[in-house]
């Protein structure tokens, strides 16, 4: 059986810890960023987590995520 291929677009939106969890980019950050509070836009800066329930899809994505 060949190996399975990482979808792209994901592998480019995501990256994996050291403790082997995912992190994300947060949304809104791109546009219409004078509405936004200073505080607001910094801590869209920041990584996240991506959720439990969107983990198994994101895993599926990257066959090298597998644990």
């Amino acid at each position: 059986m060949p190996k399975m291929k990482t979808r792209r677009a994901a592998a480019k939106r995501f990256e994996i810890t050291g403790n082997g969890k995912i992190r994300r980019r947060r949304a809104f950050r791109s546009h219409l960023l004078s509405d936004k509070t200073r505080k607001r836009k910094r801590h869209l800066r920041k990584k996240a987590l991506v959720s439990k329930a969107d983990e198994k899809r994101v895993r599926q994505a990257l066959p090298y995520l597998k644990k």
